[in-house]
């Protein structure tokens, strides 16, 4: 019988570099969120590969980047506590950008405590001669060339590749998380699952877990760098409703503080989150709110 694989593996680099778009390619453009347990020091878990004799975990992390607050400082400490977390670390660098000082930050500290690769993106909106300059800018700081990938993560070219990469640094293990564990609507739906957690983790002990959230608006100012989400978590009574807002709306606004942090880490920039709370009885029952919901019925 063959040997299934398994194994956690960190996206990192600074912001923009192409993390959540190499995701997409290797998973279909399907991600599947799941949250950080309590028992667990995992970060969040973004996108889940799963094939027949193995599986891969990947862990987005926020985009490395100097930070002037203490929010930003614990963004940039998040990143690299995954990666130190996770069997192998891919280091993304923007090829457009070259090789800048947070690059090399970045590979000087992964390469010191993790197993980990280096992959060179956006090729494809550059000349092959400055492809060559960086990897030898790369081979001058001490990275192996068979650890060095040339890719284009929106255009798939050379991504089989660096995949294989990861495959081969996967051990023996169990299949973390079930198969269908993935979702069609990326971004809407790990901003929904990320409230819809906070609000189980605070309300767990006062409401059941008939709770479920709805996106209505999810809009990028592009000019302000600011993501624009409101969201309405549906309950099926008005007495779970007074729970979830709580008095003076401190429940409601708690639940939102913390889903906007992990979305500002996530989503690597400024997330300003509003959140609704709406009834609507036996709501899962309801094939309507379930499709309204993104949960599919097979």
């Amino acid at each position: 019988m063959e040997e299934f694989l398994s194994g956690f593996v960190s996206l990192i680099g600074s912001p923009n570099v192409g993390k959540s778009t190499l995701l997409n390619e290797y998973l279909g453009k399907k991600i599947a969120i799941v949250s950080k347990k309590a028992q667990t020091t995992r970060n969040k878990i973004v996108g889940i590969l799963t094939e027949h004799n193995y599986q891969i975990v990947f862990l987005d992390t926020p985009g490395v980047h100097v930070p002037h607050t203490k929010l930003g400082q614990f963004m940039v400490q998040t990143a690299y506590h995954a990666s130190s977390d996770a069997d192998i670390s891919i280091i993304l660098i923007d090829g457009k950008m070259g090789l800048g000082d947070r690059d090399r930050e970045i590979i000087a500290k992964i390469s010191k405590n993790s197993d980990f690769a280096v992959a060179i993106n956006k090729i494809d909106l550059i000349e092959k001669s400055q492809v060559v300059e960086i990897i030898g800018q790369l081979k001058k700081m001490g990275v192996p060339e068979d650890r060095i990938f040339a890719i284009s993560a929106k255009k798939g070219l050379h991504t089989d590749a660096l995949k294989e990469f990861i495959i081969s640094k996967l051990i023996p293990g169990p299949k973390f998380y079930p198969d269908d564990m993935i979702t069609d609507q990326p971004e809407r739906a790990i901003a929904a699952e990320m409230i819809r957690e906070k609000a189980l983790k605070l309300l767990d002990k006062e409401v059941p877990h008939g709770i479920g959230v709805d996106i209505e608006r999810f809009t990028q100012d592009e000019q302000k760098d600011i993501l624009y989400i409101d969201a309405v978590i549906y309950c099926e009574r008005n007495s779970h409703k007074g729970i979830i807002i709580g008095k003076n709306g401190s429940m409601l606004k708690k639940i939102g503080m913390y889903a906007r942090e992990d979305l500002e880490h996530l989503f690597g920039q400024q997330v300003c989150l509003r959140t609704f709370v709406k009834v609507k009885a036996d709501w899962r029952n309801s094939a309507f709110m379930l499709k309204q919901l993104g949960y599919r019925q097979e």
